[in-house]
């Protein structure tokens, strides 16, 4: 096999060279829109594939997907029952790609522990390992990547607009029962409305902060002062823990989520027009 080049120049993270690596048994067509535009903040998807039984019932929902956002499906059979054997077909090709020397980093999008030895080796090759998995995703893989993502924060982007319909046929109900009997309209509204608002699972649980991390976090990267650059901040918590991400907290960006507890933390705004740019520096308090 060609061993991977080691002497490539230096390139911007927008111009990144990623493999983007599905396995359809494990992961949802819902997400492959904000997958994709995940993946993007990295670098530049140059290989797009899904491995799966593309003629089982449960895959015909990709095929939409496939189409529209040019993702090369890789039709693998199944075998023997109760063997997988599209988690084979992806990790030959992601050998296979990796010892091409072309990419700087794959993301393996699954919820499968069997992709924990893949990550490690990816790894140790040196290039960048990104995960894509649900929050059922075991621990073991997690931790094996350089930088994990729960796929519900994807999916969390998409609001539905449902609720609207039911609650205008809810009314005229109402009226018709004022003349009739109001007991069993009060009722039927009652079960009616729960069921406008079915989309809300689709929104992830937001998590307590994690107060103890993120003051660990910045008392690690401070200076003499208490204050730590907040980039600095950002990359100890993806290095001790890869699936941070402050969309699981209720905010955006780690910035959001440190001004939201001003109790906890204080932000400093450092430059201005003289240097062109602004850095914003955290501090814990006590």
């Amino acid at each position: 096999m060609k061993p991977r080049n080691t002497n490539k120049p230096d390139i911007d993270d927008e111009q990144r060279r990623l493999a983007v690596l599905i396995d359809a048994d494990n992961a949802q067509p819902s997400v492959i829109e904000g997958l994709l535009a995940e993946v993007a903040k990295f670098g530049v998807a140059s290989v797009k594939r899904i491995y799966g039984d593309f003629t089982s019932t449960r895959a015909t929902q990709w095929k939409t997907a496939l189409l529209k956002h040019s993702i090369n499906p890789v039709q693998q059979f199944a075998y023997t029952s109760g063997k997988n054997a599209t988690d084979s077909s992806l990790i030959i090709d992601a050998m296979d790609l990796m010892y091409t020397g072309r990419f700087d980093g794959m993301c393996l999008v699954s919820s499968d522990s069997d992709f924990t030895r893949l990550a490690q080796r990816i790894r140790e090759e040196g290039l960048t390992v990104y995960g894509f998995g649900e929050r059922k995703t075991p621990d073991a893989f997690v931790q094996a990547c350089d930088k994990f993502i729960y796929t519900e924060v994807l999916r969390a982007d998409v609001t539905v607009a449902a609720p609207a319909t039911p609650a205008r046929v809810a009314r005229p109900a109402k009226a018709a029962a004022k003349k009739t009997v109001p007991a069993q309209a009060t009722t039927a509204a009652a079960i009616t409305q729960p069921a406008a608002i079915a989309p809300t699972p689709n929104k992830p649980t937001v998590l307590p902060l994690p107060l103890d991390l993120l003051r660990r976090a910045i008392e690690e990267a401070s200076d003499e002062q208490g204050w730590a650059h907040l980039g600095n901040v950002g990359s100890y918590l993806t290095k001790i823990r890869p699936d941070f991400d402050p969309r699981l907290y209720g905010h955006k960006k780690l910035s959001d989520l440190l001004k939201h507890h001003p109790r906890h933390f204080a932000l400093e705004e450092r430059g201005g027009a003289a240097s062109g740019s602004k850095t914003i520096y955290v501090r814990a308090l006590d």
